[in-house]
C-alpha cells in the first residue's frame, strides 16, 4: 500500500485526481491540499510515500515544492503544461502527466511508483524479489495481472489483448503495446513484431519467421528478428 497526498490549487482538478487515486487499490489517500504549504506540514507530521502535484500553483510551484520537501518521497507531476517535463525529470520524478490524464496513463504512472517502492523496500530488507504484477483497466475495474501469467500480448491500435496462461479469454485494455512493453522485464519478454510481445518462457518452438506458443503461431518481423535470435542465443 502506498500512502499518498494530492496537491492542486484548482478544485475540479483536485476532485478528479482524488477520484483517480481511489480507483487504484494499492493507493491510500492520506490528504488532499489546495495549498502546497499545508501539504508540507502534512509531510512533516505523517508518513507519505507518494505525492501527486500540479506545477503552477500560487506561493510555491510544484518544482519548488519538490526541492523544499522536508522528507524523501516519490513525486508524480500532473500539469497542463508540457514545457516543464525536463525540469521535472531532472528532479527524479517518477512520472510527468499532462492534463487531461486518461485513467490508463494514470495507472501506468502509479505502477511505476509501486515498482520503485517495492524495489527500494526489498533493497533495504535484503528480501528476494517478489513475483511482479501490474494493474490494467478492464471491464470498468482494475484487474491485477501477474507478469508470470502472461503468454503473449497482441496490439490492436489503441488497445492490447493480454493472453494469459490461467484464462482462455484474453484481457482487453486501452493501452498501447509500447506502453505495456515498458512495464515488462526485458529478460522475460521480447517484442517480435510491431503487434506482438511474447513471454520467453511460453515459447515452445521457433521457426525461421515464426514463434510458436503451443499451437499458436506468431510472426517474427524483420525489424525485431536480429534482437530476438540474439536473446535466445541462436542464429537467425
Amino acid at each position: 500500500m502506498l500512502r499518498c497526498i494530492a496537491i492542486d490549487d484548482e478544485e475540479l482538478a483536485l476532485e478528479l485526481l482524488e477520484d483517480n487515486i481511489r480507483k487504484v487499490p494499492y493507493l491510500q489517500l492520506v490528504a488532499s491540499c489546495s495549498d502546497p504549504l499545508e501539504a508540507i506540514r502534512i509531510l512533516q507530521e505523517q508518513p507519505v510515500d507518494l505525492v501527486f502535484l500540479d506545477i503552477q500553483m500560487p506561493g510555491l510551484s510544484g518544482l519548488q515544492f519538490i526541492q523544499s520537501s522536508p522528507v524523501p518521497c516519490m513525486f508524480i507531476l500532473i500539469t497542463a503544461y508540457e514545457k516543464y517535463a525536463l525540469e521535472g525529470f531532472n528532479l527524479n520524478v517518477v512520472d510527468y502527466l499532462v492534463k487531461p490524464v486518461e485513467l490508463d496513463r494514470f495507472i501506468k504512472a502509479c505502477n511505476k511508483a509501486l515498482e520503485l517502492h517495492q524495489l527500494r523496500s526489498r533493497s533495504k530488507s535484503g528480501e528476494a524479489p517478489a513475483a511482479g504484477y501490474l494493474f490494467v483497466s478492464a471491464d470498468y475495474s482494475l484487474l491485477k495481472i501477474q507478469k508470470s501469467d502472461i503468454r503473449w500480448i497482441e496490439g490492436q491500435k489503441d488497445y492490447i489483448r493480454i493472453h494469459l496462461e490461467s484464462s482462455p479469454k484474453p484481457v482487453m485494455t486501452r493501452m498501447s503495446i509500447k506502453a505495456i512493453e515498458e512495464e515488462l522485464p526485458t529478460d522475460e519478454f521480447i517484442r517480435i513484431h510491431k503487434s506482438y510481445i511474447v513471454s520467453i518462457h511460453a515459447i515452445t518452438s521457433v521457426r525461421k519467421n515464426s514463434v510458436f506458443i503451443a499451437t499458436i503461431e506468431l510472426p517474427i518481423s524483420e525489424n525485431y528478428r536480429e534482437k530476438f535470435f540474439q536473446l535466445i542465443g541462436r542464429p537467425g
